[in-house]
């Protein structure tokens, strides 16, 4: 039996891996690749489902779903493979609920919820802190933010409750982590938090469909399709499904590896470095339930609503958010999310158990029409082979400023790619294709050196040694002078000041951070 020689073994064939593959084949077309997957699909954390519709069947999206216009490597890439995008739906009320199945539900057409002033001076605030500590971090090397130890040492329930003033708005945060992240704001890293929001640009970047936010555009016959593509690219050929890699031995010299994140268990010979081993073993998965709902018509839009709703934790309602997810083809559907602590106690449940307990809390927010609906899809990432959960692993304490420079470090033959690695927009699609690119360019480096730009060679030369740190913005005065927020939230205290007279507590800490807001400049951002 003649075994087979390959120039690059690909370990996963999600977004990431596959982006690595083909960059690899545009470069050097008679390079021998091959792709080893365990699942019996291409595709990774993003699937795409066809479900009965209104017009009979379309598709819709029970993994990563969205780009931005900011996101730039995945939308290249969309653009070569010839799909299109079309906007995230967003016009019309919003639904707030916070504190409790007992509290007032509120509507709002804004960006920011309808909150009471003294939150929205909290969450204003808190905005600000977060914006200058981003404005410090080092996404290429985390370890090199000023204050790096200690933003690490703490967790981003820690920062939060010592520097939010309301309960509201912590709730509201607790929230935040667990649509974005899938865990609670106590399992994360605050440096973590900052180093993924400065990744995206900024902490509202995050949240938002408005332009350039992380929920603006969607795939038009849905996402799986550039992994599909891809394959197309690269050779089916060269494709292995249900072929689970489980150990790794880098023993002669005729293969090179890319590696894709987040890792199986695998065993390596020779092993892992101590610190990239601690690192693969201990970065969670959040734990995400998406569900989809189809109906005839979009009726919230005809009443005015937009879809969207955000409704805090609690026993009644399972979702922590929802959005309009109607097709392109006009087919109507909602699309939620049941995340952190939430999914943790609603998987437990029946299925039938956690559809109805969202349908009645749709009718609740929406109107008696949402119990009718045609078809309802869920998809619990916890229980999926290979992922373990989604939308992404994050860092626990201490991480970071210990472990990470271990997280692209090629070890031997073995590159690392995923999502996790990328320092644009990571946690995202765009981050995986960022990612895959970044690992091709570091094996054409070593097996077709020739075939790298000038600037290619600069870039991986940079990534290599991560001089970032003379890159950060300076401290400057300007990051401390009033602001057009600065203004409002002046504005807000006046008519607020009756309402704060009650809580003498909150008008202290008012007091206190006014004066430090436009004092002269403090060294520790942290106070």
């Amino acid at each position: 039996m003649t075994a087979e020689i390959w120039d690059v073994i690909v370990v996963g064939a999600g977004l990431s891996g596959l982006s690595a593959a083909h960059w690899l084949k545009k470069r050097d077309a008679s390079m021998e690749i091959l792709i080893l997957e365990g699942k019996d699909r291409v595709g990774g954390r993003t699937v795409t489902a066809k479900l009965p519709a209104a017009s009979g069947v379309d598709c819709w999206d029970l993994g990563g779903q969205w780009v931005g216009s900011t996101q730039t490597h995945v939308l290249k890439l969309i653009k070569e493979l010839g799909l299109e995008v079309y906007p995230q739906f967003n016009m019309g009320r919003k639904v707030h609920h916070m504190g409790g199945p007992t509290s007032k539900v509120r509507t709002y057409k804004t960006s920011i919820p309808a909150l009471s002033p003294v939150v929205l001076i909290d969450f204003t605030q808190i905005l600000w802190k977060i914006d200058r500590l981003c404005a410090t971090v080092c996404v290429q090397d985390p370890s090199k933010t000023p204050n790096a130890e200690e933003l690490d040492s703490m967790t981003l329930h820690t920062y939060i409750e010592k520097h939010a003033w309301t309960a509201e708005l912590k709730e509201e945060i607790g929230l935040c982590s667990r649509s974005v992240f899938g865990i609670e704001p106590s399992q994360m890293s605050f440096l973590f938090f900052l180093m993924y929001a400065t990744a995206a640009g900024g902490l509202l970047k995050l949240l938002e469909s408005t332009p350039g936010c992380a929920q603006e555009f969607k795939i038009k016959g849905g996402t799986q399709q550039l992994s599909e593509c891809l394959a197309d690219r690269v050779g089916w050929k060269n494709v292995r499904l249900g072929c689970a890699v489980t150990a790794i031995w880098q023993v002669g010299y005729n293969s090179w590896f890319t590696f894709v994140f987040p890792p199986a268990k695998i065993n390596y010979q020779p092993a892992l470095p101590s610190q990239r081993e601690f690192l693969t073993q201990n970065m969670p998965v959040g734990h995400m339930i998406k569900f989809i709902i189809t109906y005839k018509m979009a009726f919230w839009r005809e009443k005015g609503f937009s879809g969207e709703i955000v409704a805090g934790s609690s026993t009644e309602c399972p979702f922590c958010v929802t959005f309009d997810a109607t097709s392109p083809f006009g087919n109507a559907a909602l699309v939620g999310f049941i995340a952190g602590q939430q999914a943790s106690h609603w998987e437990s449940k029946e299925v039938g158990e956690r559809k109805n307990a969202v349908l009645s809390s749709l009718v609740k927010y929406l109107g008696p029409e949402a119990a009718s609906f045609m078809h309802y899809e869920e998809k619990d990432w916890a229980k999926e082979d290979y992922s373990g959960g989604c939308p992404v692993n994050v860092m626990a304490p201490g991480l970071l400023t210990y472990y990470h420079p271990s997280l692209r470090k090629p070890f031997g033959r073995i590159h690392w790619a995923g999502t996790e690695t990328a320092t644009q927009w990571c946690g995202y699609m765009d981050g995986a294709v960022q990612a895959g690119q970044r690992a091709a360019l570091e094996v054409l480096a070593e097996v077709s050196h020739m075939t790298l730009t000038t600037e290619e060679q600069e870039e991986l030369q940079r990534i290599q040694n991560v001089k970032s740190a003379s890159k950060q913005r300076p401290s400057s005065k300007l990051m401390y002078l009033p602001t057009s927020k600065s203004v409002v939230i002046a504005t807000l205290t006046i008519g607020a000041i009756l309402l704060l007279a009650q809580h003498q507590n909150t008008v202290l800490k008012i007091k206190e951070y006014f004066t430090n807001a436009f004092s002269p400049i403090k060294h520790n951002l942290l106070l």
